[in-house]
């Protein structure tokens, strides 16, 4: 899993400008606060399937406060294995529980920590799990009468669980219909908790299972969604013009042909919140220090000033080295936060207060994130002599 959000994800490059920032009208919600890691206990893994785990952790009362979540978050978590420190993020799975937080993990095809997870991982093992992040979710307090749709795929149905339990759960008038594909029956996660909330709200959840690999009785049931199948349950199961919100989690692929869709048959961007697997192969930061730069005599340099937990410090980089923020800010400061490196997570994000940058890839930013001066620095390169960021804002 990775990240995130209201139809922001501007791949290619853009051009930010502090000048450009707005202030957050009063009253507005605080959104996303900096993520803490702290060591939690394993209290349970368990099964899902054959190539997935629930991974519960304690939390202890005096963490309970930095431990609690909106329906849609996750956790990033920190291990090391084989002598490499590997981060990876993965979705909170549960509605919101005092005393422990669960994600679920799906193993990856070559994937280390989330292979080491489904096979090493045991009850009262100690990891390190960061605070609760993300904006994928919604507004808790207005969902009288709300309609909101979850397309999902895969291990994209972890954190539209969470969703669907809170929304159900919250307004007796509200509505959750979920569109769910995986290859077979027995790749369907959480399968009987599903079942168990359709039993439980069988007037106001739509539960929809799509198997790629494996006939159902009905052919718009069976089979990859493409961009006609998925124009016929717009047109049948799903009537847009119904529809408050819609959540989308998956591959990049699914969620573009969602988006693309989904638009063009008149749902406004702002409706839309997706979440990603991942993008791909981001270069990513390793370990707990930066990738080494070395700043030779008469290179041209950019500086970088950056404020963490209320400390400033400063690094220079090379400007032929076309290094991030990010991988500068670590070779100083190996506690600034990152976890996914790629653009997806938004565990990064810190306030430009100066110059300019260039940012690679957002997939994690909302509008009004980057309209007040919000940057990701794994994908933020200077442009100018001088940039300063804060993470602490």
């Amino acid at each position: 899993m990775a990240a995130r959000n209201l139809g922001s994800s501007d791949s290619g490059t853009t051009v930010l400008d502090p000048a450009q920032a707005v202030a957050t009208p009063e009253g507005a919600p605080a959104g996303k606060r900096r993520g803490r890691f702290h060591t939690l206990t394993v209290a349970e893994v368990r099964p899902l399937t054959q190539d997935s785990v629930e991974v519960t952790f304690a939390v202890p009362p005096e963490l309970h406060g930095e431990y609690d979540y909106d329906p849609g978050q996750h956790l990033a978590l920190r291990a090391t294995i084989d002598g490499r420190e590997l981060r990876r993020s993965y979705s909170i799975c549960r509605p919101r529980t005092v005393g422990s937080v669960s994600v679920a993990i799906k193993r990856d095809l070559g994937g280390v920590f989330s292979s080491w997870a489904n096979t090493e991982l045991h009850a009262g093992d100690r990891l390190d799990v960061m605070s609760p992040q993300g904006t994928f979710t919604t507004a808790l307090d207005t969902l009288d009468d709300t309609h909101i749709v979850g397309i999902a795929a895969g291990s994209g149905i972890t954190p539209l669980m969470s969703l669907a339990h809170t929304v159900l759960e919250r307004s007796a008038t509200s509505r959750f219909t979920l569109v769910y594909t995986n290859r077979t029956a027995l790749d369907v996660m959480f399968l009987d908790e599903l079942a168990d909330l359709k039993d439980k709200y069988p007037a106001r959840l739509a539960l929809h299972h799509v198997l790629s690999r494996q006939t159902r009785s009905s052919t718009l049931l069976s089979g990859r969604i493409d961009e006609e199948k998925l124009r016929l349950m717009l047109a049948s199961i799903i009537r847009p013009a119904a529809v408050d919100e819609w959540f989308l989690c998956g591959p990049f692929e699914l969620v573009q042909l969602c988006r693309d869709t989904l638009e063009s048959v008149g749902v406004a961007p702002e409706h839309i919140r997706f979440e990603l697997f991942t993008t791909g192969e981001p270069a990513h930061a390793g370990g707990d220090t930066g990738r080494p730069v070395i700043v030779a005599a008469g290179d041209k340099t950019f500086e970088i000033e950056f404020t963490l937990d209320g400390e400033s410090a400063t690094v220079t980089t090379p400007v032929n080295a076309k290094e991030s923020i990010l991988n500068a800010a670590l070779r100083v400061r190996p506690d600034v936060p990152f976890a996914c490196a790629g653009g997806v997570c938004g565990t990064c994000r810190a306030k430009l207060v100066s110059g300019d940058v260039t940012m690679t890839e957002n997939y994690a930013l909302e509008p009004d994130e980057i309209a007040r001066g919000y940057v990701l620095t794994c994908q933020s390169h200077p442009t100018t002599d001088k940039v300063v960021v804060d993470y602490d804002v």
